[in-house]
């Protein structure tokens, strides 16, 4: 008796029938691509990255005022480019991070007396 398992058929995929591509550039008898215009790689005018905008993601107060401040802190993160996003969300984590650790080294109620 074998362990292996047989591998399954998996027909191929077929392509998704697409929309028609002329050859042609539309009105002009000249084949797309061989007239003046960007060279492919080449970033063009309306290439730009976006400016960073903010992404009106509600914060709901939790009543910490300490843990408020930290998500408050996420807000920073809208106005930045995608590479500065990382030390502020590394920054809000860590500031969580405290605040919870903090809460496991409060003294809680004494205990009850032994008998």
């Amino acid at each position: 008796m074998s362990d292996s398992v047989p591998e399954a058929h998996v027909p191929p995929r077929r392509a998704e029938p697409g929309p028609r591509v002329s050859a042609e550039a539309p009105d002009s008898g000249v084949p797309a691509g061989s007239g003046p215009g960007p060279a492919e790689g080449v970033p063009g005018p309306g290439d730009e990255p976006a400016a960073p905008a903010p992404l009106g993601v509600p914060r709901t107060p939790t009543g910490d005022a300490e843990v408020d401040a930290h998500l408050e802190r996420l807000a920073d993160a809208d106005h930045l480019a995608t590479d500065g996003h990382v030390e502020v969300y590394e920054d809000v984590h860590r500031g969580l991070r405290d605040a919870l650790t903090a809460l496991d080294a409060r003294p809680g109620p004494p205990a009850p007396p032994r008998s």
